[in-house]
């Protein structure tokens, strides 16, 4: 059986995952946690230009995140649901069309695309 994923309780198909995800960045919701029926965790929080992209195994696993390895500088506007603004090194995110490339891929094959950079925060 394949793993299903939620955002905020709704169960959505892998190919709905990425258009809900860009509806929600238009919208201005910039974190989004999609949950697996596994228990999965995957974390999108985005300024709109980059994305901070973290699977984890479940509550309280550290995970891995996307990693751009040499991107230089940071970004800000990385917005959290409470409010926070975050700022984070462009190496720890992505650009958000790679993100968005990698969530689906993760909620379609349940793992990281072989070309993608990550790294383990465990």
């Amino acid at each position: 059986m394949s793993e299903g994923w939620t955002i905020d309780g709704d169960h959505l198909a892998p190919d709905e995952v990425v258009a809900s995800l860009r509806t929600r960045t238009n919208d201005g919701r910039l974190e989004t946690w999609l949950t697996s029926s596994s228990g999965r965790l995957l974390t999108f929080v985005t300024n709109s230009e980059r994305a901070m992209v973290m699977l984890l195994d479940g509550e309280g696993d550290a995970g891995e995140h996307a990693v751009d390895p040499g991107a230089g500088g940071e970004s800000d506007g990385f917005v959290l649901s409470h409010g926070q603004n975050d700022t984070y090194p462009n190496a720890d995110t992505v650009p958000i069309a790679q993100a968005l490339r990698i969530v689906g891929h993760v909620v379609r094959e349940g793992s990281w695309p072989a070309d993608a950079h990550h790294v383990s925060d465990r």
